[in-house]
């Protein structure tokens, strides 16, 4: 899987921010319609446990509102559709009993003082019959490449169909109709997921869009769809509801986009007159396309840091990203995203705050699928436990 959660190498502890950092990141902030009371954001992180038809649970429901004072959180990938599931046990937002599902998680979050928005992702080839019964859609027929995880183990991609017109016209209204779900679930906002691999990425990646109609071959047509469904969001939802995710320099799950520098300034080009509420990049660092991405985005970025000279198979910083924060900031995001450390520390920005001591991932404990071990019963600080944060 390659949400956040990937390339998880690490027990020793995270490295505390300095106290400028810290500063930064708990200095309030304005998204759309909403305010932050800081920048730190928690980022989308499958961890499969949803309950049997993509139900969210209960458990759930708790492991959010213990990390509500985060200025923001962006719950896990929920499929707008059937065929839209990726792997087993992610949660859905296209029936009634997981928008009540979701509505539980939602009242939780803001009983506890938080903003929760709900990520709406299409698989695309990163699916298999094992887990949706269907046979996955993708812009093309070509199949993942290695393996993908299946209720009965690791399996065999099977190779997608390539999506007709009308599945593009369903699948535009499955998203639609996912972030109303959404809504009416009691999110404050919906995040589309356009990144890590998935069906969005797939259509604006050269390596899995080998389309020779009007969405594929040129940068105009390969960007298209993505548009297409975030105008929809946002026409649906309004766009200061409306956020989208993308992942520039992610290469996992055979992504190849080789003229991301003309596509994805294009990109953010057609969306800008949407206003939408932010835009979220993934394993983000100063390069020069993270300042040219800037440049051509005038709204609110929020910025998963990543390690520019990390080794490509495990490009996530080993503390999360807390180290690199201030230097993304420099760099011009408006708002941080932090996976790993908000897995381990359901009271991070309290961390932040008082400069208590960050507590490292447990690797022992499962991060994918379970119960409560490794997901709701990481420690929270006591008042003995704060100290300065260093200078």
């Amino acid at each position: 899987m390659t949400n956040e959660t990937a390339s998880l190498q690490t027990t020793t502890a995270p490295t505390a921010p300095s106290k400028a950092a810290a500063e930064r990141l708990l200095a309030p902030a304005r998204l759309g319609d909403l305010d932050l009371p800081n920048r730190v954001v928690m980022p989308p992180m499958s961890r499969n446990r949803a309950a049997a038809g993509g139900v969210p649970t209960p458990l759930m429901a708790e492991y959010y509102a213990q990390r509500a004072g985060a200025g923001l959180i962006v719950a896990e990938a929920s499929s707008p559709s059937q065929v839209g599931y990726t792997y087993p046990d992610i949660p859905g937002l296209f029936t009634e009993s997981q928008v009540d599902g979701w509505r539980q998680v939602t009242d939780a979050v803001h009983a506890a003082g938080g903003r929760i928005f709900l990520q709406v992702e299409h698989g695309g080839r990163i699916g298999h019959p094992d887990t949706s019964g269907l046979i996955p859609l993708a812009p093309s027929a070509i199949p993942l490449p290695g393996y993908i995880h299946t209720p009965n183990g690791h399996g065999e991609p099977p190779v997608p169909r390539e999506m007709t017109e009308a599945d593009l016209r369903d699948t535009l209204a499955d998203f639609t109709a996912a972030a109303q779900n959404a809504i009416r679930a009691g999110a404050d906002g919906v995040e589309v997921h356009a990144a890590n691999g998935y069906l969005l990425n797939q259509f604006l990646a050269t390596s899995t869009n080998h389309r020779t109609d009007a969405y594929g071959g040129s940068v105009a047509n390969r960007i298209r769809f993505v548009v297409e469904v975030v105008e929809a969001v946002a026409a649906a939802i309004g766009p200061e509801r409306t956020g989208l995710r993308l992942s520039p320099g992610n290469p996992h799950n055979g992504i190849t986009v080789d003229d991301a520098d003309e596509l994805f300034p294009a990109l953010l080009d057609a969306l800008a007159p949407l206003g939408l509420a932010y835009l979220h990049l993934a394993y983000a660092s100063p390069t020069p396309l993270f300042a040219t991405l800037r440049r051509h985005w005038q709204g609110t970025l929020i910025a998963n840091p990543s390690d520019p000279d990390a080794p490509e198979s495990a490009p996530l910083p080993a503390d999360g990203g807390l180290g690199a924060a201030e230097r993304i900031l420099d760099a011009g995001a408006d708002l941080v995203a932090l996976g790993r450390p908000f897995i381990a520390n359901p009271d991070l920005v309290e961390r932040l705050r008082t400069g208590a001591p960050v507590t490292p991932l447990r690797t022992d404990l499962p991060l994918y699928g379970g119960g409560a071990a490794g997901y709701t019963d990481y420690p929270v600080i006591s008042a003995s436990d704060t100290r300065s944060v260093s200078a």
